[in-house]
């Protein structure tokens, strides 16, 4: 099955604590069906000192599941459901089923 999210696209969080928040996908983990969004799912990390990091309180992007996401419709920034189309060249592109605009270019 190809992937409906990838790196790169613009996110609309579903569910959870930081529903309603959008941001970009900066990695994704097929095989835990996670993804990391940055600015979203932020948590603290108490870091030890070491020799090349220095201690204290670390803010980072924890993974989110991939239910909680949604693709930001390239219309209107809104939550959509992305569905597949073959082009007239033969290309498979995914598509926003919200206002039918293409997501790959």
């Amino acid at each position: 099955m190809a992937a409906k999210i990838k790196k790169g696209d613009r996110v609309v969080v579903l569910g959870g604590r930081d529903k309603g928040r959008a941001g970009e996908v900066v990695r994704v983990e097929p095989a835990a069906e996670r993804a990391i969004v940055r600015g979203v799912n932020v948590v603290h990390r108490h870091q030890r000192q070491s020799a090349k990091q220095e201690g204290g309180i670390i803010a980072r992007e924890a993974p989110i599941h991939l239910s909680n996401l949604a693709i930001a419709d390239p219309k209107t920034g809104k939550p959509a459901r992305v569905g597949f189309k073959i082009l007239p060249d033969g290309r498979k592109v995914r598509f926003a089923k919200r206002s039918g605009e293409l997501i790959d270019g």
